[in-house]
């Protein structure tokens, strides 16, 4: 009877848990809709903030605490996301969205991303170009005045335009002259549109960071996995003009005065416990048709795995080597392996999670839904037909598409800027040509037709980009990275998008294209920044007439065109019967709330902290400790060396107040949250609005949740707000930093 009763508890808490997680806590919501939505559903799991609270124009709320990080002032994409926790400006966010920034103040002597860094006072504390953050003011819709200057009988180009072009006029009018960046964004593929206006910041400044042996222990064999044990964080501070504005970096600024700042609580989770993530989501393909999961999973993923796959390798030989180009390359590196991971896992999970055949089940009942009613068929009628025939149109180019990207634009780094000297060598070519003509006449009179006015502020404007351009730039491990990508497109994309150029390979070079490559890097300026430079200083068309590097790109645009062409024309298609197929399925469910694709514009997700079942006889737990760190630490793997300060700590279990109860250290830990890419860095938080914990990454079984998301298996991981203060505090030894916090106990 005894083990009867047991039994039967057993299967109630199961299913008490199952009932608990159901419906799935699914999607990523505006945050101005959350009263009307989601706030009961949040409510019911453990939320104990107001409506108020959480976003408010008006007054002082959870949203005024969330940052995105971006390389520039421009709202349209957030590479990362931070919070604000504490009154003096600090912000939080994670160790890989701050390496760059890392790199940048490293050096041999001073190797910040090996030994990490800590600005024990403000005057330590390092500015960092181009770096911005950016806070959301409001968001407004803005969808009638958008459809009001559209009709059904535009094409797809005219619709396109006058959407910019009300766009525009509503950005301008709610700037304040200048002072919002403000951009009109669209959603439910075309058929919602939101005004969202931010005020950024540019004087951002690194305050802190650990050591790579604990922002990024477990490198690539652990990125997108469960169990983790990363302390993957890093820390800034926004500064502002003595008046509170935003300002240029500028020694008279002071450290910002934030509406709101989080709370840290370390009082510990349980599974179980509400879980809020707040952030930018980068993009989400939710509304991704069957066609285009096919696409993925046969071409252009698979590509971007293979092309990456010898990028890295040819990147990891050279920083073996050379401990000043593994600085150099550190965040090159980390940029490409982390996507290079993801597709491999994206189409696993697309195949196993039979992604395909759900999409198709969708379809066949959208399909019946339409032709119920002749209304239906005669507005709905083509959109799944228009996106058939869009797809099929891309699978002929998404290929070499995928090569130019990734081999050769990701490839030679001369390609980039080479582009942005086409207009300089285009004026400098008719000036020649004019030369020719009246060499007579200007030859007598000793002047030259070249109009220094327009050349010179060519010359000077180009000239100053390149310290950016060139950064972080070695030219032997360019030149034998885009050798070994070079020749994977020779060989592997088909005669008709070849570049007129590449003919050279066979009619000058027998066919080899090293010795192309050799040629290239040893006479273009392109490949050079000193040599650049020279050439600015006083730019002739002589010099640059027939440079390999230039004429590679003038070739490689007129090749781009073509499949562009070809592309939008499949783009166009896809994008009308997207529009109509997304207005359909939200009108054949109108019980059903229904959430937008992530597009980097703040978005909330909530659920709880969760474990999970990966596999058949596998388990893993909600959270990991620093046992864990110990258990992987192998001094002779650089991705799984520790700090020898972390070592000390933990043999003598100096973990101070925070410790879980167990007396262990906790460090990483994991919810059902929906998040993606731009949601690296966001807030994990309780249901008070406390931070608990920085998500960083997604789980390896739910690659393919930008496409479909799957309850039981996606999971976000988060580095625990315990681990990340014990860093600061015991190993980083910045009592100045957590003083300036609200830490609840």
């Amino acid at each position: 009877m005894k083990r009867l009763l047991v039994l039967l508890f057993v299967i109630l808490s199961f299913s008490a848990k199952s009932f608990a997680s159901n419906p799935p806590d699914e999607g990523m919501w505006l945050p101005m809709f959350i009263e009307r939505l989601n706030y009961v559903d949040m409510q019911k799991e453990g939320l104990q903030l107001t409506p108020e609270e959480l976003y408010s124009v008006n007054n002082s709320s959870l949203k005024d605490a969330i940052v995105g990080l971006a390389s520039g002032s421009a709202p349209d994409g957030y590479f990362c996301t931070a919070e604000m926790i504490s009154p003096k400006g600090l912000i939080l966010t994670n160790h890989h969205c701050g390496y760059g920034n890392i790199q940048e103040h490293s050096t041999v002597e001073h190797d910040y991303l090996t030994d990490g860094f800590w600005a024990k006072s403000i005057e330590e504390e390092l500015p960092n170009e181009g770096l911005t953050a950016s806070f959301l003011i409001s968001m407004q819709d803005v969808t009638e005045d958008v459809l009001a200057e559209l009709n059904d009988d535009m094409s797809e180009q005219e619709r396109s335009k006058a959407i910019e072009q009300v766009s525009k006029k509503l950005e301008k009018e709610n700037s304040a002259k200048g002072r919002y960046d403000v951009t009109v964004k669209s959603f439910f593929a075309g058929n919602e549109f939101y005004l969202f206006v931010y005020e950024t910041y540019k004087d951002i400044r690194l305050v802190g960071a650990p050591p790579s042996g604990i922002g990024k222990f477990g490198g690539d064999t652990d990125n997108w996995m469960w169990p983790r044990h990363t302390g993957d964080f890093s820390m800034f501070r926004v500064y502002t003009a003595p008046d509170g504005s935003p300002a240029a970096y500028s020694e008279d600024n002071i450290p910002m005065k934030p509406k709101h700042h989080l709370p840290i609580n370390i009082k510990g989770i349980k599974e179980g416990d509400f879980a809020m993530v707040w952030g930018y989501p980068g993009g989400t393909q939710r509304y991704l048709t069957s066609w285009g999961v096919e696409q993925a999973i046969e071409k252009s993923s698979p590509t971007v795995v293979k092309i990456r796959d010898k990028k890295l390798d040819v990147m990891r030989k050279e920083m073996n080597a050379d401990k000043e180009i593994d600085i150099m390359y550190a965040a090159k590196y980390a940029q490409t392996a982390n996507y290079w991971k993801y597709f491999r896992g994206q189409i696993q999970g697309l195949k196993n999670l039979d992604v395909y055949d759900k999409k198709k089940k969708l379809e066949q009942k959208f399909t019946s839904w339409v032709q119920e009613r002749d209304s239906r068929q005669d507005k709905y009628g083509e959109a799944l037909s228009l996106i058939k025939e869009g797809f099929k149109i891309k699978d002929s180019v998404v290929i070499p598409l995928k090569y130019m990207d990734e081999a050769l634009f990701k490839g030679g780094e001369f390609i980039m800027p080479s582009f942005q000297y086409l207009g300089l060598y285009m004026r400098l070519q008719k000036y020649h040509e004019e030369d020719k003509v009246g060499w007579k006449f200007w030859k007598v009179f000793k002047k030259s037709s070249k109009d220094t006015s327009i050349i010179n502020p060519i010359a000077r404007s180009l000239k100053a980009s390149l310290d950016e351009q060139y950064e972080n730039y070695d030219k032997e491990v360019d030149h034998k990275i885009f050798s070994a990508l070079l020749k994977m497109y020779y060989e592997n994309v088909s005669q008709e998008h070849q570049p007129e150029v590449l003919s050279k390979i066979e009619d000058e070079f027998d066919g080899n294209v090293e010795d192309y490559v050799d040629y290239i890097y040893e006479n273009s300026l392109f490949v050079d920044k000193q040599k650049l430079s020279d050439f600015l200083d006083d730019p002739e068309f002589k010099e640059i007439e027939n440079d390999p590097g230039l004429m590679f790109t003038q070739s490689l645009v007129s090749e781009i065109r073509d499949v562009f062409s070809t592309v939008q024309k499949a783009e166009t298609k896809i994008a009308h019967g997207k529009r109509l197929f997304v207005d359909g399925l939200r009108k054949m469910n109108p019980d059903k709330k229904y959430y937008p694709n992530a597009n980097s514009t703040m978005r909330v997700s909530y659920g709880t902290v969760e474990d999970y079942f990966p596999r058949d006889a596998v388990h893993y737990d909600f959270y990991t400790t620093l046992e864990g760190v110990i258990e992987k630490y192998d001094p002779s793997e650089k991705e799984f060396r520790a700090p020898k300060e972390l070592l000390n700590l933990y043999e003598k279990k100096d973990y101070g107040r925070y410790a879980r109860e167990d007396g262990k250290m906790p460090v990483g830990f994991i919810t059902d949250n929906d998040i993606t890419g731009g949601n690296s860095g966001s807030p994990v938080l309780n249901g008070k609005g406390h931070l608990i914990g920085t998500a960083f990454d997604g789980n390896w079984e739910a690659m393919s949740g930008d496409i479909a998301f799957e309850p039981e298996l996606q999971r976000t991981i988060n580095v625990d707000a315990r681990y990340i203060l014990f860093i600061i505090d015991k190993l980083g030894k910045a009592d100045n930093l957590i003083e300036e916090m609200t830490i609840i106990e």
